[in-house]
């Protein structure tokens, strides 16, 4: 990813988030470059990994959900190749089961656990296309723990 100045500066809004605690900085810096991109006209990966970051900055859970379904709608154009590009370890499909994820979640905080329910089945059905890696660890962990909170069988 480091090849990719977007995608550099994206990481860096999220270390300032994750690492770094900085919330606010990260929602400024994530606005920045959402505005550098063209917003929902940026090329599409930029478009989908940075509303997806900008969504988990997010301290309404509607501006959380609009910013998590902007990504979802940019996923539907990002190809294998433009993800291999960019470094990562899975093809396009493997963006889904972490959208899924934080779209289910935005969902059962609105208390529509209908829609909460099926995001969880579209993130499940999706997890075979991550690794057992880290990162695919995280968000099976994620998914698992979200059944419970609706429910669901795992």
């Amino acid at each position: 990813m480091t090849d990719d100045p977007t995608m550099a500066r994206i990481g860096q809004g999220v270390e300032l988030h994750h690492q770094q605690g900085q919330r606010a900085a990260a929602r400024d810096l994530f606005a920045q470059i959402w505005d550098d991109i063209g917003g929902e006209q940026g090329e599409p990966l930029h478009v989908c990994v940075l509303a997806h970051s900008m969504a988990d900055v997010q301290d309404d859970v509607h501006e959380e959900l609009m910013w998590d379904l902007r990504a979802l709608a940019a996923a539907g154009r990002v190809t294998d190749d433009r993800v291999a590009q960019a470094g990562m370890t899975f093809p396009a499909a493997g963006l889904y089961p972490s959208l899924h994820l934080n779209l289910s979640e935005c969902y059962r905080k609105l208390g529509d656990l209908d829609r909460a329910r099926e995001h969880l089945r579209q993130g499940r059905a999706d997890i075979g296309v991550l690794g057992d890696d880290g990162y695919g660890r995280l968000i099976r962990g994620g998914l698992e723990r979200l059944a419970e909170q609706l429910g669901e069988t795992v």
